[in-house]
């Protein structure tokens, strides 16, 4: 039976399955400490896991958890010790009830917990059973990480499973982008200034570029990696994501949910990906991982051109690109403005001469890039950035504040139902074999053939090393 949780009342318990994993030993456990330090939080924490553990042992892998991955700063340690004293651990098979059944005894009093799966997706919907039958789920909230489904229909199928034992409200489908601090401030750079707005259109804008680079490959992920490829695991959400806060309208109104109302609009709006606007590439050396099958076709690396159908963004193409074994590890977005009418001084001004620069990660950057006059008696310029903002990224982890929102029950930061549905629908045309997968040489940018899809809207701009260095 679905019962809702009051919107005002905060979680009362936090219960992470897959406690024994990756993400929750270089993510959920830092974050956590950053609540117990800057929030006070001080509720049970239950570990979830299949493995054989004790309390103990869970509290040991947390403890080295954040000696490892923690912010350390001086109040963490009695935060540390707060922490650990809360953290308990259940162990046993999702698909037992009596799983569920001790968990249900280990919460006691608590009434409105928090779920966090950081469980692979096939494990969503058993949990969410496990839950519902053994009383965990009434009153309480679901956190489910990316990817939520494999495909639209999988998708669409998962939403009404959760639906039966969650109201919508309740569920929250994380993308840490959403918390990233530079991802949140290309919104408030646009809608706060009142100069970028009257230009962020069709008649001024030539072409938009996104970048997300790694310089490492799959490492020891390749078995979930080679089920899930590049579109999936960042295009379908990452990048469309910053795509939407870098084109959709301003939202109108004070109502709780106009963001998202305006993320759906756009998001809608883009045009279906055609296979002749992907090109798919694979490293060399990708099939010699563990996990990975000869002859594998997954891609490594994507690069797309998209297209918004609205009167906004008609004809301007956005190109996304992105891929592991790469040369730098970056995050970058790049606006081109289009060039005067006419070039008053007869120079030969390359088309991409004025632009704006946004770095996500690693560093945090806002560069704006325009023609000025060299020295001299002739009437020739040349192309500089000016740097509007420059710092290191040493940010509150995303995932603490997105973990806070949720035990708060405030949703603007997460995924909705039909935005996910629009974010499917539009790379559903070219996943998986829809284009074939290119070799590439490890610490290059991909195949050739990525030139060739962004042809006379190139080059592709290559994220530096640092902002502001070569």
């Amino acid at each position: 039976m679905v019962t809702d949780v009051p919107s005002d009342a905060p979680s009362d318990a936090i219960v992470v399955f897959g406690a024994t994993g990756d993400l929750a030993f270089k993510q959920i456990f830092p974050a956590l400490l950053g609540l117990a330090r800057d929030d006070n939080l001080n509720v049970p924490i239950i570990g979830m896991g299949r493995s054989k553990w004790s309390s103990d042992q869970l509290k040991a892998r947390a403890a080295d958890s954040l000696a490892k991955n923690g912010p350390h700063k001086p109040a963490d340690a009695e935060a540390t010790k707060r922490l650990l004293q809360d953290l308990h651990y259940v162990q046993g098979d999702y698909g037992d009830p009596a799983t569920f059944k001790r968990l249900r005894k280990q919460l006691g009093d608590a009434k409105r917990p928090l779920h966090y799966l950081a469980v692979p997706p096939s494990s969503f919907a058993t949990v969410a059973d496990g839950l519902a039958g053994s009383g965990c789920a009434a009153s309480a909230r679901l956190v489910l990480e990316k990817p939520f489904g494999h495909d639209r229909e999988s998708a669409r199928a998962l939403s009404r499973l959760l639906a039966q034992h969650f109201p919508g409200e309740s569920i929250f489908r994380i993308d840490h982008y959403l918390g990233k601090e530079p991802v949140q401030n290309i919104l408030y750079t646009r809608f706060a200034n009142s100069m970028f707005e009257p230009i962020w259109d069709r008649d001024h804008i030539s072409s938009i570029q996104i970048t997300m680079a790694e310089d490492f490959g799959v490492q020891d992920r390749g078995r979930f990696y080679d089920e899930t490829g590049a579109i999936r695991d960042v295009v379908q959400n990452h990048m469309l994501q910053v795509l939407a806060n870098l084109t959709m309208d301003p939202p109108t109104g004070e109502e709780h949910e106009a963001m998202r109302d305006q993320k759906s609009a756009l998001l809608k709006a883009v045009r279906p990906l055609d296979p002749a606007d992907v090109v798919r590439g694979q490293y060399v050396g990708y099939q010699s991982v563990d996990g990975v099958p000869a002859g594998s076709s997954v891609e490594t690396f994507v690069a797309l051109r998209l297209f918004i159908e609205t009167w906004r963004w008609a004809g301007v193409p956005i190109y996304i690109r992105a891929g592991k074994n790469l040369p730098v590890t970056a995050t970058e977005v790049t606006v081109h403005f289009k060039r005067p009418p006419r070039e008053t001084f007869d120079e030969i001004v390359p088309m991409n001469s004025g632009h704006m620069r946004i770095r996500i990660s690693p560093d945090v950057a806002i560069g704006l890039g325009v023609r000025v006059k060299l020295p001299g008696e002739r009437m020739i310029g040349e192309d500089v950035e000016m740097i509007l903002t420059e710092h290191a990224a040493r940010l509150r982890s995303p995932y603490q504040r997105l973990l806070r929102d949720a035990m708060r029950g405030l949703g603007d930061l997460f995924g909705r139902d039909d935005i996910i549905d629009a974010q499917w629908r539009i790379v559903e045309p070219v996943l998986d074999d829809a284009t074939p997968a290119y070799p590439y040489e490890s610490g290059t940018w991909g195949p050739s053939e990525a030139e060739a899809l962004i042809g006379s809207d190139g080059p592709w701009r290559n994220p530096r090393l640092a902002a502001g260095k070569p």
